[in-house]
């Protein structure tokens, strides 16, 4: 069995053929990437969600579009980091065996929630609390009476990544569990069967942990954790059986059409049926009722059908390797880690511009994303921080 390195990983093939590029796989971890800075920076300025610090707009015309665009991401791109990050676990403990890869996971995943919990996250709270809401003290001050050292913040997802590799190593080394699915590509039925199983596992899980609830001090929201413990599962599934190589282009543009619909069209006749129906708001968030419901079926089908869709075109399409994607692609982690600091001192910085928040997100969401790129090159340049992120 051949393998077929990458610039980032190395992936099996069942039998020896010419070297495929993957090269899409990391330029949709930009494009994912980029989707969390922008989420973020809607949330900042009027989205549903929480953050550091908000200035929400009240212009009904500006909600409704963000909203959709904050809930179309959280339908998939998580999950979809997840489900790409998997990919490459069983080839990496494959060359490195079980040391070497708990050494790795523990470098390049635990040294980062490390340093964010105990580092970033008290400077970021402490600029809110004094640039943001006029919390007039020193930092030496507010650190004095801090509290919140387990604050994990975005990197929620890094620890989950790491819990789910620490239970991958596990699974590894207990000879009764160790076997392998044997699984094709899931055809475009199997797909739509995969989206309503998903949507109904995150409704079950939302009648315990609606959306919103957060496990302190990890920050895990377990309402939508059902679909990242499935994708994960299926990344490695995808890299044992050759997922990469069955991709198909038509099937791809078939999901782009539905996800579509989904998104355009039965997203906002949910919506619309809600106001009609004059439904409490938190009902969106779980319980027992039609709308959480509904919106869990919509959320995962709509977002199988978008990472399907985004696997199999950008495969054909977006598969070309230039030295600023690969650049991009390098600092996509770092990025993650302190856009953050970025989106947070620029939304601070306009705080006080007399203008919709509209106009705010319009200019700070694009430079919130450059300025993070910026910032994640400058601070690889350093040599520790490169061998770790």
């Amino acid at each position: 069995m051949e393998r077929i390195k990458t610039e980032n990983t190395t992936l099996l093939t069942a039998e020896k053929k010419p070297a495929q590029k993957f090269n899409y796989i990391n330029h949709l971890k930009v494009l994912m990437t980029v989707l969390v800075v922008l989420h973020h920076s809607f949330i900042t300025y009027g989205a549903p969600g929480s953050w550091y610090f908000q200035q929400k707009t009240h212009l009904l015309g500006a909600l409704f579009p963000m909203t959709v665009f904050v809930a179309t991401n959280q339908s998939f791109f998580m999950g979809f980091f997840f489900f790409l990050s998997a990919l490459f676990i069983a080839p990496s403990y494959q060359k490195k065996g079980t040391a070497k890869f708990l050494a790795d996971r523990l470098k390049r995943l635990g040294i980062p929630l490390a340093f964010y919990s105990l580092v970033l996250s008290p400077i970021l709270n402490y600029i809110v609390e004094h640039y943001g809401y006029g919390q007039h003290h020193s930092f030496m001050e507010y650190m004095s009476g801090y509290h919140h050292w387990i604050d994990l913040g975005v990197m929620w997802f890094v620890a989950a990544l790491l819990i789910f590799n620490l239970v991958y190593l596990a699974y590894k080394n207990i000879p009764a569990l160790n076997f392998n699915i044997k699984l094709n590509f899931p055809s475009n039925k199997q797909l739509l069967i995969g989206g309503l199983a998903l949507g109904f596992l995150s409704f079950l899980a939302r009648l315990i942990w609606p959306t919103g609830w957060v496990l302190a001090p990890l920050g895990f929201q377990l309402g939508y954790f059902p679909q990242y413990i499935v994708l994960f599962v299926l990344g490695i599934i995808a890299s044992n059986n050759n997922w990469l190589n069955q991709l198909n282009l038509n099937q791809g543009k078939l999901m782009r059409t539905g996800a579509l619909l989904m998104v355009l069209l039965v997203l906002p006749v949910i919506f619309i049926l809600f106001l009609i129906l004059k439904f409490p708001g938190n009902y969106f968030n779980g319980g027992w009722n039609p709308v959480a419901l509904s919106y869990a079926l919509w959320e995962q089908i709509a977002g199988v059908m978008i990472m399907a869709a985004m696997l199999c075109i950008a495969k054909f399409k977006w598969n070309s390797a230039t030295p600023f994607m690969n650049g991009l692609s390098a600092n996509a982690f770092a990025v993650y880690i302190f856009h953050p600091l970025v989106l947070i001192s620029l939304s601070l910085l306009v705080k006080s511009w007399d203008v919709n928040p509209v106009i705010k997100l319009a200019v700070v969401a694009p430079a919130a994303v450059a300025g993070s790129f910026l910032l994640a090159g400058l601070l690889r340049k350093i040599p520790f921080v490169r061998s770790v992120i």
